[in-house]
């Protein structure tokens, strides 16, 4: 198959949408419409073609990557003579607000859990391990929500080395976008999956290198595979104004939501507000922390203002 030339630097092949539909093969449909229908996050599109041509492949690509693996991590316990604990293989899920991280990693998780050799899969956002609103109001952080000092750092890489180590089981906490808060003292349990999905805005971020040269981890270092969600800024900030004024209609009128002042706006006043919340925050952290990872990413998926996937990027190995 022919891929588009490029200078020869890019550590990408970059494939188009018809290309990588191609590369399904024989990769089977296990979704229904109404699954399929299910999956798909508030104003984000996906249906069944969606899935056929571009989450599908990607799933045979995964299966390939998963089994590599598991065959490296047996000549590696026969090297070493060792017994170490299954290892689960970590895929991350990267990219903007209103992207469709969480749509993405769902269907990953409904489609790597329908393989033949039925894998658990588990799923868990970066959300629950931001610090709880009580904490970044102390900080001064409200308005930096979603920005890389907004979580807790430790407990997260805590979490992920734990889950790698083995141990069972490893525990996330929750979080609620109804209150906008952590929940306290609720927990999902992750127990020794085959598989693990990570997403959020700022997995595949780094820090700042340490001149003594000692170890410091950073989230990504924990993945096996990564997925960068990606799309043109005026698409963005277009889909989180859409969205906005979808939940001033639905989640905002809960009394119990975080963003129940925001239900009585009227149009003109909602699109205002979500403009400004864009512009002031998202777009802040878009340009200053998640974009700049995206070129750290295993594989790039370019959506279009329809939602729809219309370029995959696979880094060459």
């Amino acid at each position: 198959m022919e891929q588009r030339v490029d200078d020869g630097l890019s550590p990408y092949r970059t494939y188009t949408r018809a290309e990588w539909a191609a590369l399904r093969e024989d990769m089977p449909m296990t979704l229904t419409s109404d699954e399929v229908n299910r999956l798909r996050s508030l104003h984000d599109r996906l249906d069944m073609k969606e899935v056929e041509d571009i989450y599908l492949p990607l799933s045979r690509l995964l299966s390939l990557y998963v089994a590599a693996t598991q065959r490296l991590h047996r000549a590696q316990q026969r090297f070493l003579g060792t017994e170490d604990a299954k290892l689960p293989y970590v895929i991350g899920v990267a990219g903007s607000v209103a992207v469709g991280k969480s749509t993405t990693a769902r269907v990953l998780e409904a489609l790597l859990g329908r393989w033949t050799n039925v894998p658990k899969v588990d799923l868990i956002t970066t959300d629950g391990f931001l610090l709880p609103n009580a904490v970044l109001e102390r900080e001064g952080l409200m308005e930096k929500k979603g920005f890389p000092e907004s979580y807790d750092l430790p407990a997260l890489l805590r979490f992920l080395s734990d889950v790698k180590a083995g141990r069972r089981p490893v525990r996330a906490p929750i979080y609620s976008h109804l209150v906008y808060d952590v929940i306290p003292n609720q927990w999902i349990e992750v127990d020794r999956p085959d598989i693990l999905i990570v997403e959020g805005l700022n997995v595949l971020q780094t820090g700042r290198l340490p001149k003594d040269g000692k170890a410091i981890p950073f989230v990504s270092d924990f993945f096996d595979f990564s997925v960068y969600l990606d799309a043109d800024e005026d698409v963005l900030k277009h889909w989180y104004v859409d969205r906005f004024l979808t939940l001033r209609g639905t989640a905002f009128r809960d009394p119990k939501s975080y963003f129940h002042r925001y239900s009585n706006l009227s149009d003109e006043e909602a699109v205002e507000t979500a403009t400004s919340i864009w512009k002031r925050i998202n777009l802040v952290n878009l340009h200053e922390n998640i974009l700049p990872t995206r070129q750290r990413a295993d594989l790039i998926l370019k959506k279009g203002a329809s939602h729809m996937v219309e370029e995959v990027s696979l880094r060459k190995l």
